[in-house]
């Protein structure tokens, strides 16, 4: 898998995986308009006790991607970092969602 800083052309993928009332349910989380969506993105971005990422499927190739291809790599799910420990900075709650039907993914 690819890990990428969660950016505004990822929001329109992002927004759609997340009118599934399952995974509503799954992540807490309410329906957004895709305005909001992108209001959130931003939010998210600015947030010092949040990281954000988006993960892609990487294509199984031997040679470093390029950035085209990277940005062309299917979206299957997004990483949370959330950093609310007050006493240590290095501690930090995770949360991983994989959105994507028939999503396999080898480690």
């Amino acid at each position: 898998v690819i890990l990428v800083p969660y950016r505004p052309e990822h929001v329109p993928k992002y927004h759609e995986w997340m009118q599934s009332v399952f995974l509503q349910e799954m992540t807490a989380s309410e329906p957004l308009t895709i305005d909001q969506e992108y209001e959130m993105q931003k939010s998210w971005h600015m947030d010092e006790n949040k990281c954000t990422f988006i993960i892609l499927l990487k294509p199984d190739v031997d040679y470093e991607l390029t950035n085209q291809e990277i940005k062309s790599a299917k979206m299957v799910g997004d990483i949370n970092l959330f950093f609310n420990d007050h006493d240590s900075s290095s501690i930090a709650e995770i949360e991983i969602m994989i959105a994507g039907n028939n999503i396999f993914i080898n480690f």
